[in-house]
């Protein structure tokens, strides 16, 4: 039998490692995305389409992954996670045209939701103490492997092996199929079940009636729609607007996740202290003003679209760091819940941005007005995040609830 604290490092590892392979899987994309549209001749919509698709795999798996949780336990469910994004790479390579493309990406946001659901369960039983801390470092790893993976997608698809090109197929195939290093400790490590302890009980009904939860379920979802925008469209925004190179785009959305890496390792502590709502509302608030700022100044503020990421990176592990406290009974159908309405939120998000770019563009007949409504509406969803955080202070505050 393994000691505590080696079954411990065990499961740091297994969660660490899988937010490492979770960022890595998510933003390759970006350099990815204009190959694709190239290979397929895509517009922006059928792009909006296809990552509408996608985060409605990732709806999919966050709307069972609790109940799976329970049946086959966690170390299962994470195994599970990791094994359907390796098969996802290989389909994506075997992938012919675009049906079969978004299917390969369906099946990769079904692991990836289930990934994430797991990994946030686990997480919620394992740091008891100072949770924000602990939540934000757990999401670091995400951007630590966030920072390299549009420079390394980008670079990957140029490297030449068996007389050609290893193109966006081979890259995809190649970084998923490291999905398999955080599945042999998992084999090995004792994972934490729920246990009875003091603070409400939760419910899916009971959540339904709760204020607080729809209030975390807005703050939620309008943060993560502009965080994972801004993964998806940067490059293609920099490169169509300001005809940047595949290259200098990447380096970009690179520093944006430098900037993102950086603002998870270091303001954890902050969130713990000055509060999980108010610390969210304004580090929310800094991103959308940000990127109102890079959009209207134009290629010379270009550097404020990654400076954005300060802001935005705190809000998901600081929103679960919420959830973590409030809902200590029963915090996974609290993440089920919050993170399945989320997903509703991010099919709607991504494909409002891709018809928002046609529609303005078809309007003006100016593709610049139209990529820059798309990222105004990105900005927007961070400005609405802090927004809503305003009410869930006040609400939080009335109910005499310590966690503001």
């Amino acid at each position: 039998m393994l000691n505590n604290r080696l079954n411990y490092m065990i499961l740091l590892f297994v969660v660490f490692g899988g937010f490492l392979i979770f960022g890595l899987s998510e933003n390759i994309k970006g350099p990815a995305i204009p190959s694709m549209q190239s290979e397929f001749n895509l517009n922006e919509s059928q792009l909006g389409i296809l990552l509408a698709l996608n985060s409605l795999g990732y709806l999919l798996a966050c709307s069972f992954t609790s109940i799976l949780a329970e049946r086959i336990g966690i170390k299962w469910t994470g195994i599970l996670a990791f094994a359907s994004m390796i098969l996802a790479g290989i389909f994506m390579y075997l992938s012919k045209g675009y049906p079969s493309l978004t299917a390969s990406y369906f099946l990769l946001y079904v692991g990836n939701g289930i990934l994430e659901i797991g990994l946030g369960i686990m997480a919620a039983r394992i740091f008891t103490k100072n949770t924000g801390t602990m939540m934000n470092l757990s999401h670091f790893f995400y951007g630590l492997s966030s920072i390299g993976a549009p420079i390394l997608g980008a670079s990957m698809m140029g490297w030449h092996l068996f007389d050609g090109e290893l193109g966006w197929r081979g890259m995809y195939l190649m970084i998923l199929a490291l999905s398999i290093v955080p599945i042999i400790p998992s084999l090995f490590g004792r994972f934490p079940e729920e246990h009875e302890q003091e603070g409400e009980a939760t419910s899916f009904s009971g959540l339904f009636r709760d204020p607080i939860a729809w209030l975390i379920v807005a703050v939620l979802s309008f943060g993560v729609v502009s965080e994972m925008a801004i993964g998806s469209w940067l490059v293609y925004y920099l490169q169509h607007a300001y005809e940047w190179s595949l290259k200098r785009s990447s380096e970009m959305l690179s520093l944006f996740f430098l900037f993102f890496t950086l603002s998870r390792l270091f303001v954890g502590p902050i969130t713990d202290k000055i509060g999980y709502t108010l610390s969210t509302m304004l580090f929310s608030a800094f991103s959308g003003a940000c990127s109102l700022a890079a959009v209207f100044i134009g290629e010379m503020g270009a550097i404020l679209f990654a400076i954005a990421g300060i802001g935005i990176a705190p809000i998901y592990p600081t929103v679960m760091a919420l959830l973590a406290k409030r809902y200590k009974k029963g915090v996974g159908t609290a993440i089920t819940f919050t993170v399945t309405l989320l997903g509703i939120a991010s099919v709607i998000g991504n494909l409002l941005i891709g018809v928002i770019i046609d529609f303005v563009n078809e309007l003006f007949k100016n593709e610049l007005v139209g990529l820059q409504a798309g990222y105004l509406f990105i900005a927007a969803m961070a400005l609405l995040c802090s927004v809503c955080c305003v009410f869930l202070y006040k609400n939080l505050r009335s109910s005499s609830i310590g966690m503001l």
